[in-house]
């Protein structure tokens, strides 16, 4: 026969780490959506974020966005259309402003969410600049980056408004 456990039973757990506080988990609840709704305030430059990109990001994505283990940030716009598509930030992704959540949400690799808010746009603004997206003297921001317009922004299908 098989028996289940009563309401409320719950299997112990590893014992590994801590439980968050209200305020940590607050403070990792943000959603940035594709128009910039949810940026945070802080800005950066591609310069400052050439800077970061070296100590943190080369090791994995390659100088200058090319190579090494990780994905290929850079180049290949116009390709996806092509037999060998190129599936980088500014050949693929359509809003500018889901990329600063992506880095802010899950670089680095080894340590996700370290990175303050200012040190996201450097970064955003150094990959753009890269991408030939934006010059190399402009500061991204809330406002600047959801102005950023994507090379493949219409390679999507619009599902609502």
């Amino acid at each position: 026969m098989i028996t289940f456990p009563s309401p409320g039973f719950q299997l112990p757990g590893p014992g590994l780490g801590q439980p968050a506080s209200p305020d940590e988990i607050s403070a990792r609840e943000y959603t940035v959506t594709k128009d910039g709704v949810g940026l945070p305030p802080g800005s950066g430059t591609a310069s400052e974020g050439a800077v970061l990109y070296q100590q943190l990001c080369e090791k994995c994505h390659g100088r200058a966005g090319r190579g090494a283990s990780a994905e290929e940030l850079v180049g290949g716009i116009g390709s996806l259309a092509s037999g060998f598509p190129d599936k980088t930030i500014g050949s693929c992704w359509p809003y500018a402003p889901t990329l600063f959540d992506y880095i802010r949400r899950a670089m680095p690799i080894d340590a996700p969410l370290s990175l303050t808010d200012s040190q996201v746009y450097a970064l955003s603004a150094y990959l753009l600049q890269l991408s030939r997206l934006i010059a190399d003297s402009q500061r991204m921001d809330a406002q600047s980056l959801r102005r950023v317009i994507m090379p493949n922004r219409k390679g999507f299908l619009q599902t609502g408004p």
